[in-house]
């Protein structure tokens, strides 16, 4: 089922949020209907809060990047033997970020039509539970370091533009009104 994204400037997506506490129906049907989302918006990655849910909860895709990269870019933004991943995160917490950083362009689907360059630490590791709740400390980089980092910051309510030099930001701010102001044309069901 495909869940309408909130936009830029609603609450919900500034918050810290709640951890889940068990697997339930509940959840399991929320993992679902994330993805459908995520897959129905072209996206890469969707939090729960984007769809109005204050969880510890976020789902990427970083195996359908690299299928659309070409053999240049995929050198470029992904190690060797890695073809990027499909995983939920459930409860995530980075305990470790690399010196080495890189700067790229990132997107948000509560920020359509706008990217800016964002730097990140081109290695993570990571504390999590799968969809199954099975807890994982992985270690991942490249794109699929950045689409995490990015998606577990909005678990602690920040958004990419929160990490943009004052004048970027403030140079896209009338965009970003429009945005808060509900005057966007999406393929995808959003809500303010």
């Amino acid at each position: 089922m495909n869940l309408s994204i909130l936009a830029y400037g609603n609450q919900i997506l500034k918050q810290k949020c709640s951890k889940i506490r068990a697997n339930t129906s509940e959840i399991q049907k929320l993992i679902t209907n994330m993805r459908d989302t995520m897959e129905n918006a072209n996206g890469c990655g969707l939090s729960a809060p984007q769809i109005g849910k204050s969880l510890q909860l976020f789902v990427i895709d970083s195996e359908i990047t690299y299928k659309h990269l070409d053999s240049e870019d995929q050198i470029l933004y992904f190690e060797k033997n890695d073809k990027g991943i499909r995983e939920t995160f459930i409860n995530a917490k980075i305990i470790y970020s690399s010196e080495e950083t890189w700067e790229d362009y990132e997107g948000c689907l509560s920020i359509p039509g706008l990217s800016q360059k964002v730097k990140r630490p081109w290695e993570i590791t990571i504390e999590y539970q799968d969809h199954d709740f099975i807890k994982h400390t992985k270690v991942f980089t490249g794109l699929t370091a950045r689409i995490i980092q990015h998606e577990y910051d909005h678990t602690l309510g920040i958004l990419y533009t929160d990490h943009l030099k004052p004048l970027t930001k403030k140079m896209m701010e009338s965009k970003l009104k429009k945005i808060t102001n509900g005057n966007i044309l999406t393929r995808y069901p959003m809500k303010l």
